[in-house]
This record gives structure tokens, sequence and C-alpha cells, in this order.
């Protein structure tokens, strides 16, 4: 359950009597500046209500991190902050991005972190942020810059990875090739929504922290979130563009449908012309009555044979000259 347990002391990790992180649910006394951070992943119910006890968590908010299908949020219960962030990871194969979730509970001397599914590993952000000492000293408000920044660090990657998709599907539906590209047009839209609902709910709390409305809250711990909330901005422009891209591209994917219907129509037409032109003629001249002109000539038959094929190649001259063929 308990993935990591650490207490903070002036942005240095002060190790806890037990080497075993599941041991060390316990509620650590905290001195002046310092804070404790427990990481659990996937608890069951009895395990996250053993921690909301040790922590005075809102019952609210513990129902809320029991399940993994909240939206993005950021909610306060008396002195502690609470917030909700989708993780997203893409998986190229499938064209798929698949969903996770992490939800914070931020205290004045602690900070729990829920994390459901597998998504990020916030193992590596507490590694990179006890590097940071400096970071570190500005208490619990850290600790969530350090989860919203890794956050939308992979929302940016995966946005790459759509680029990457759109341009192929572009690609395709330009290239001169007959492709069915609809299907992956619409799996891509629908993965789009899908970051759209991550990142969208997020931009309203990643402003209230970057301006500093959010009590814990410094100017100097604001100005790390305006770094998050900047590349947040970026991730949702690239989304809008690759859904506008995707949009158009299906028009063009339909437009393309139907010019070449269009196109068939014309060989298909032409084609019909190269063969009731002949059987016209034959038709005519097969006949059964006594009087007809030239149906006694001699040359009646070789005449007849090369009128059709003279006509017919007349036909497809002009058909290819005019692209029907």
């Amino acid at each position: 359950m308990i993935v990591d347990n650490a207490l903070y002391h002036q942005g240095v990790r002060v190790p806890l009597d037990s080497d075993d992180p599941s041991l060390g649910h316990a509620r650590v006394p905290c001195g002046l500046g310092d804070f404790q951070w427990i990481g659990i992943h996937d608890p069951t119910p009895d395990e996250l209500q053993l921690i909301a006890a040790t922590f005075d968590l809102h019952p609210l908010a513990v129902e809320d991190a029991g399940d993994s299908h909240q939206r993005p949020k950021v909610e306060r219960y008396g002195d502690t902050l609470f917030m909700v962030l989708k993780t997203l990871w893409y998986v190229d194969e499938f064209d798929a991005v698949e969903t996770g979730e992490i939800n914070v509970f931020v205290g004045p001397d602690f900070v729990v972190t829920v994390r459901h599914g597998e998504g990020i590993d916030l193992a590596t952000s507490r590694r990179d942020l006890e590097q940071r000492a400096k970071v570190l000293e500005h208490g619990p408000m850290a600790v969530m810059y350090a989860i919203c920044d890794r956050v939308v660090d992979e929302y940016e990657k995966v946005g790459a990875a759509l680029e990457e998709d759109v341009d192929e599907v572009e690609e395709s539906v330009f290239s001169p090739a007959r492709t069915d590209d609809s299907v992956r047009i619409y799996t891509l839209k629908r993965e789009i929504a899908e970051v759209r609902r991550a990142v969208m709910p997020l931009r309203e709390p990643m402003r209230r922290f970057a301006l500093g409305h959010m009590d814990g809250v410094d100017e100097e711990t604001a100005t790390y979130f305006r770094d998050v909330s900047d590349h947040l901005h970026r991730v949702t422009e690239v989304i809008d563009s690759l859904d506008n891209l995707l949009s158009t591209a299906f028009d063009a994917h339909l437009a393309r449908i139907s010019v070449q219907q269009n196109d068939d129509m014309r060989k298909i037409s032409a084609g019909a012309a190269l063969v009731v032109v002949p059987t016209l003629i034959a038709g005519i001249y097969g006949m059964n009555f006594d009087h007809m002109p030239e149906l006694h000539w001699t040359y009646g038959y070789p005449f007849a044979v090369v009128l059709m094929f003279g006509v017919s190649g007349l036909l497809f001259w002009f058909f290819k000259k005019s692209g029907w063929l």
C-alpha cells in the first residue's frame, strides 16, 4: 500500500525509524518548516481509511480519492488542500491514450499522494525533488509543484506522440493511393477528447496557483507554478490544433472519396459508351427487314465492322484526352 514515507527538514530527507515504508503509516511529529510525505498506490478502502484517520482527512475528499474516475479539480477542506490529477500515457501500437489518477492531500505539515493505475511513478519525482533542496524548502507546496510538473510533462509527451500520428494521417489522406482513414481519424479524435478531459479542467487551478491565489503559495512558489501553467497552456494549444487538423483531414478524406467516386463514374460511363456504340451499329444492321440501305451490299459487313472499330477508337481517344479513362 505505502510506496514511500519520509520526513523532510529544511529541504533534506530525514530517515525514519523503520526502513520499511509499509510499517511507517503513522504520523510523524514535525518541527517548524518540516513536513511528512506518504505515497500510496492503489489502496484498499480499509487502508485508505487508516491514512485518513491518521491525518484527519475530510470524508468527502477520502471518498473521491478512493474512486479512480474523478474529474481533475482542486478543493479545500479546512486547512487541507485536495487535488485530483489525471495521468496520461500513450500506447502508439493501438493509437490509445491510457489514463490513471493521482490524488494529493496537502496539509500544513504533510502530503499524502494516492495513485491509481500504472501511469506515472512518483518515486522518480520524489528522487528528483530530493536533489533540489532549495525547492523542497518551500514545504508541502513544493511537492504539489513537483507532481503537477511531472504530470504536465507527460501531457506534453502524449501531445507529441499524437502529433506524429496526426501527421501520418494527413500524409495518408493526401497521398495518391486510395486509403481508408476514417476509422483512424475517429480513433485519434476520441483519444484527443480523452486528453482534453484531463487537461482542460486543470487550467483554472494552475492559473490560481500561478497567481498565488491559493493558501500556502507565496510569490516565490508561484513562480514554479507559472512554469507549469505555461506548459499546460502549450499542451492545450497543441490539443486544440490537432483536433482541428483531424476535422479538416476528415473533411478532406470525404471530399477525396467523392472525387474518386466521380472519377469512377466517368470511367464507367466512358466504358459503357465504348460498348453502346458498336452495339447500336450491330443492332441496326441486325434487323430483319428486306428493304434496308446497304443490306445486300457486298461490302456491308466489312463496312459495319470498320465503322464499329472506328467509332470506338475515336471515342476512346476522346475519353483519354479528356481524362475520363
